[in-house]
């Protein structure tokens, strides 16, 4: 037990307030003060007070602070709650998020007569952002009548935190102009920004204006660190470095992102030995240290050291604090290793939201909709009230499933209980119903939103995208200009592949010219990937190898797989062949690229070529992505495989595909048997055919839901060239309206037409 050094003189002496004590100490001073009723020496009981609620809660036990607050307000005691003890307050409701006790705080702030202090205003500020109320932090800023940096620091802070970057940079812009300095803190906070962006152009430039406005003396380690940490997720590992080895004093925080950044920049055994180094030089890592690192893992897949971290975890007898546990869970289903997720979930006693939220984000990443609605539901009846990371991991489950069901209830649900639907969480659910294929909704909800930061437009013009609405994406985009909103490098990708959907190849080759020219955006790969596609997809594909060859930096896997999908589509043999020679060189063990290039060779009928690429993926092991298809009824998503005959309702799904072949036919239907793509008979081909996994799903949607009802299926593959046709004829022929999501994009097939008009 660790013991109070203290004279019975210095419990009372001002010098108390600078130390900083354990949990264990502060129980004993809380004893001593109850024993004289706070009163004696020479610091006030509204003093004591204050320190013993801010000592709770920098040990983490907002909850004991709580408790001297109802101390204070349910006896007729002569201490009154001040301006110092409300700020200490509303820093242990921000880390409980406590939101409701927060509301309280600052209506007795208000009716106290020091609801405009900026020392509260400031506390405030950070409380309901923490509590995620943002819009609440931004009011109390505008309504402060003399705001100190700190205010400005804070509010940006706040910003950062909810990563809406580009009110980050309207509140830098803001500053500028009323005069404002930034503050270490906020250039911190812009350091940050810049990291997560992965701008090092922006980067460097806040580095040069550090250097311009802070003296070396004066840029202390929290600032280096910042900057090892920007340059570092800018995968730039040798400024980094630099960076650190140019410490005097190096922190375990700065042991920390070094480390990080090794991770981050996937040099794992680099990692591993500055982790090593650490502790040569008898720097211990803590909590801070591995909550870093086990973050990073998960961020680059590095399963190993995330599981070698968690071993040195309980070797060393660290306590599994629910910070802990929450990022191992969040690593292992980043790593989609959910069996460990859950283990270390069914481990912990007092389980939190964040705790519930991190498994539940394990399922979405291996989408299990069903298990991780089972444990949403497991969740409320624990009286446990899911906050906005829930809500955001449940609809970006449902807008990966395409679960269209399951996504309304989530957003009744969100209506319902009054949780606040912030930026994010609005842009969760416009990307949801774009991606369930209820572009009206989408857009309902994006119209109503006055306030849209760049990240919501970029959702709604990627919805248009996926569904083939390329002129729509074009005029949200020039809306998007007018309101003064800067697009970034995330914007011009959803542009691409809408023009690219749409056959406007004038129009794509006109916004990268523009996003080069006019917005400054250096064109990363991501871009010239859509170029090639977009080129490719249009016919030009001597254009789209010409691009390839001119690039200035070396084409990766996804530039020359545009080349050779567009090599396919328009059957060029000889130019499918470059791509395919580069594919192998950069991606030997990759399945896709082989199944093209022998679908390449198949369609021309070159199939001892066929049999060759066959036979050498069989001997490494290889094995084509099969066709999965799923399609929602009742509220339950049911899956179907190619040639499936273990769904629970096989002999009715089988009677129905031979119905719809049989009304096909009577409609002077053709099976388009060049998309099977093996040396067989055509009848054995036909067959085939009848049985793709949309078929399956499809004949399933007609037997288990009522008439005239949309069918919505979504499909792992793209959807070859007959099952496009047989759609088309049984939208017509069963006057349903069908919605198939490729890989590639939306069709919606209706009176014996598709919204794609053949660009897919």
């Amino acid at each position: 037990m660790d013991r109070l050094i203290l004279s019975p003189q210095s419990l009372s002496s001002p010098s108390l307030l600078r130390r900083q004590l354990n949990l264990e100490q502060t129980h004993q001073l809380h004893a001593r003060f109850i024993k004289t009723q706070f009163h004696g020496g020479n610091l006030s009981p509204e003093a004591k007070f204050n320190f013993l609620i801010s000592s709770y809660t920098s040990n983490q036990f907002p909850h004991l602070a709580f408790h001297l607050y109802l101390h204070l307000r349910r006896t007729d005691s002569d201490t009154r709650l001040d301006n110092f003890i409300v700020p200490s307050l509303l820093k242990a409701c921000a880390q409980a998020s406590c939101r409701t006790l927060g509301k309280e705080l600052h209506g007795f702030a208000i009716k106290s007569g020091f609801g405009e202090c900026v020392f509260v205003c400031n506390a405030l500020m950070n409380m309901y952002e923490r509590c995620g109320s943002l819009i609440s932090a931004r009011l109390v800023f505008d309504k402060i009548p003399h705001r100190d940096a700190v205010s400005w620091s804070t509010m940006l802070r706040c910003y950062v935190r909810s990563k809406l970057y580009g009110e980050a940079f309207r509140l830098v812009r803001e500053m500028h102009i009323v005069g404002v300095k930034l503050s270490d803190v906020a250039m911190i906070s812009m350091i940050d920004v810049f990291g997560e962006l992965s701008d090092m152009k922006s980067g460097k430039a806040m580095h040069g204006y550090i250097i311009r406005n802070v003296s070396d003396k004066e840029m202390e380690v929290p600032m280096r660190t910042a900057l090892i940490d920007m340059y570092g997720k800018c995968e730039c590992l040798a400024s980094a470095q630099r960076l650190f080895d140019g410490l005097s004093r190096k922190s375990v925080v700065s042991w920390t992102a070094m480390i990080a950044s090794c991770i981050h920049c996937h040099e794992i055994e680099e990692g591993a030995k500055n982790f090593k180094r650490m502790r040569e030089e008898e720097v211990f890592p803590n909590e801070i240290t591995f909550l870093g690192l086990i973050s990073e893992c998960g961020f680059v897949g590095a399963l190993d050291l995330g599981k070698w971290l968690h071993a040195h975890l309980l070797r060393n007898g660290f306590e599994m604090s629910l910070a802990l546990a929450t990022a191992l869970i969040n690593m292992y289903g980043k790593c989609r290793q959910v069996r460990h997720a859950r283990a270390l979930f069914d481990g912990v006693d007092e389980k939190d939201v964040k705790v519930w939220s991190a498994l539940i984000s394990a399922y979405a990443q291996v989408s299990c909709i069903d298990q991780a609605f089972d444990l949403f539901f497991e969740m409320l009846s624990n009286k446990v009230k899911p906050n906005k990371v829930t809500m955001v991991s449940l609809l970006s489950l449902c807008a990966e499933a395409g679960a269209l069901d399951y996504g309304k209830w989530t957003h009744a649900y969100i209506h319902r209980h009054g949780l606040e639907v912030d930026i994010i969480l609005k842009t969760a659910l416009i990307d949801m119903y774009a991606k369930c294929g209820d572009l009206k909704i989408a857009r309902s909800l994006f119209d109503e939103d006055a306030q849209r930061d760049i990240s919501m437009w970029n959702a709604m013009i990627a919805g248009f995208s996926m569904h083939g609405r390329g002129k729509e994406a074009l005029e949200l985009f020039s809306e998007m200009e007018s309101h003064g909103v800067e697009p970034n490098d995330i914007t011009f990708i959803s542009l691409f592949h809408a023009c690219s959907h749409s056959g406007m190849v004038a129009e794509g080759k006109k916004h990268f010219s523009r996003m080069v020219h006019c917005y400054g955006v250096v064109p990363k790969l991501e871009h010239y990937g859509c170029l090639v596609d977009l080129l490719g997809r249009a016919g030009y594909l001597t254009e789209a190898h010409t691009i390839i060859q001119n690039m200035p930096m070396k084409p990766n896997t996804v530039i020359w797989g545009a080349l050779l999908a567009a090599c396919k589509l328009h059957k060029n043999l000889a130019l499918g062949e470059v791509a395919a020679r580069n594919l192998l060189e950069l991606d030997p063990q990759n399945c896709g690229y082989s199944v093209l290039r022998s679908n390449i060779y198949a369609s021309a009928k070159r199939w001892t070529d066929v049999t060759s690429i066959r036979e050498k993926m069989n001997n490494l092991g290889m094995k084509k992505e099969p066709g999965l298809s799923w399609i929602e009824v009742n509220g339950s998503v049911h899956h179907f495989k190619s040639g499936d005959k273990k769904c629970t309702k096989t002999r009715k799904v089988y009677e129905m595909v031979g119905e719809m072949c049989m009304k096909l036919k009577e409609a002077g239907y053709e099976p388009d048997t060049s998309v099977v793509l093996l040396n067989v008979e055509e009848e054995e081909k036909e067959s085939a055919l009848n049985y793709h996994s949309e078929k399956l799903a499809m004949a399933f949607g007609l037997i288990s839901t009522a008439p005239g009802t949309p069918i919505r299926i979504v499909k792992n593959l793209r959807i070859c060239n007959d099952c496009h046709t047989a759609t088309k004829l049984l939208s017509k022929i069963y006057g349903r309206t069908i919605i198939v999501r490729d890989r590639n994009r939306f069709h919606h097939f209706s009176e014996g037409y598709c919204s794609c008009l053949g660009y897919w």
